[in-house]
């Protein structure tokens, strides 16, 4: 599910005024955050993560594990905050995406 440059821009306006729905501490990516993590994103569709740990390096590989974990598309990743998007099956709000 490849998103095109125009889709991800567009993807990015709705984004910005969202609020962190997950956020990730030290303790890291638990099983309990992985399922909370899918029920959110089967939810709302689009969704920013906030990562409050460690260094770049840290937080890049959180979000990598996060988007390979959920199969979902990394849209933006800015400092601690990243932006995901996997459409639903069924009801899509961004069925004209």
């Amino acid at each position: 599910m490849a998103l095109t440059q125009q889709q991800k821009k567009r993807l990015r306006g709705l984004g910005h005024r969202l609020r962190p729905v997950v956020r990730v501490g030290n303790a890291g990516l638990s099983p309990a955050l992985l399922a909370e993590f899918d029920r959110a994103l089967e939810h709302h569709e689009l969704m920013k993560v906030k990562i409050q740990a460690g260094d770049r390096e840290t937080r890049q590989a959180f979000m990598e594990a996060l988007r390979r974990h959920s199969g979902a598309e990394l849209v933006q990743h800015t400092g601690n905050m990243g932006l995901l998007f996997k459409r639903r099956a069924r009801n899509s709000r961004f069925a004209t995406l």
